[in-house]
């Protein structure tokens, strides 16, 4: 499928790169790339060969955050209020940040330039996040009158906690690679150079565990946050119990017995995910 905002490709055995190339743009957050972005996550997630997915960008940006003129300009699709923009841009964004919280894969961004206000909340909406060196990152929306609405406030409060959430939002700084891995936000910085090579490495040793085990383990992370703890621990019961009976956990044991790596057959390719 061809698309106009994003280039999608098979880089290797079980490893998706997406990249988004409106370079022109900042690659901004367009609603052609929310919705087209939204047709490869669902693409991704019904394919079993592919096991891992990469996020990056073309050119100085990984992504600049939201598009103004959807909040200023009347488009067909967009009215010039401020509720329609909450309506009908804000909320597909926050919809598509959701999915990716949820997809049953691992994603990782790999954070080759400016990653700003929503494209900040994009980064965080993955798994992992490895950084240029040569990269900012920030969340500056206090400095046009907003907030970073979509999903940058409640996830920087978790992932830092109350007060560096407080400095990060209402300063707006733009936090170099060394700076936002000090605040425990990366997975990895390395030089611009080594950026693709350090995020295939990562996918590689993803791509190689049980696609089951993941997807529950996300799930049970991401249920953790929001829950009380006997309820999340009633959730990983279930969950280890569900995988107790996997093919993955039997060739995984089948393995260690036999003193070889497993081959994990992953989601049967029939049936109810």
């Amino acid at each position: 499928m061809a698309f106009t905002t994003i280039n999608v490709e098979r880089v290797e055995d079980g490893i998706v790169l997406v990249t988004l190339t409106r370079e022109k743009e900042m690659n901004t957050l367009s609603l052609e790339f929310v919705e087209e972005f939204g047709q490869v996550l669902q693409g991704t997630s019904r394919d079993p060969a592919a096991r891992v997915l990469i996020l990056t960008g073309k050119g100085r940006a990984f992504c600049c955050g939201a598009e103004l003129k959807y909040y200023t300009t009347a488009r067909e699709t967009i009215g010039p209020d401020p509720i329609a923009a909450r309506n009908n841009y804000l909320r597909r964004v926050v919809r598509l940040f959701t999915e990716i919280e949820t997809f049953d894969k691992p994603v990782i961004a790999a954070i080759n330039g400016y990653a700003l206000g929503g494209g900040a909340e994009l980064a965080l909406a993955c798994d992992f996040r490895i950084m240029s060196e040569s990269a900012k990152f920030g969340v500056p929306e206090i400095r046009l009158g907003a907030i970073p609405g979509a999903g940058g406030v409640q996830k920087l409060h978790r992932f830092v906690g109350r007060g560096r959430a407080l400095e990060l939002v209402m300063l707006g700084s733009h936090l170099t690679a060394e700076e936002t891995d000090r605040y425990g936000l990366l997975y990895k910085r390395v030089p611009p150079e080594r950026l693709m090579g350090e995020a295939l490495e990562l996918a590689r040793r993803l791509a190689k565990m049980s696609p089951v085990a993941l997807a529950y383990a996300k799930a049970a992370i991401n249920l953790a946050m929001d829950v009380d703890i006997t309820s999340a621990n009633l959730y990983a019961l279930d969950a280890m119990a569900v995988l107790a009976s996997s093919e993955d956990q039997r060739e995984g044991m089948r393995a260690f017995i036999e003193k070889r790596e497993p081959r994990f057959p992953g989601f049967p390719t029939t049936g109810v995910r």
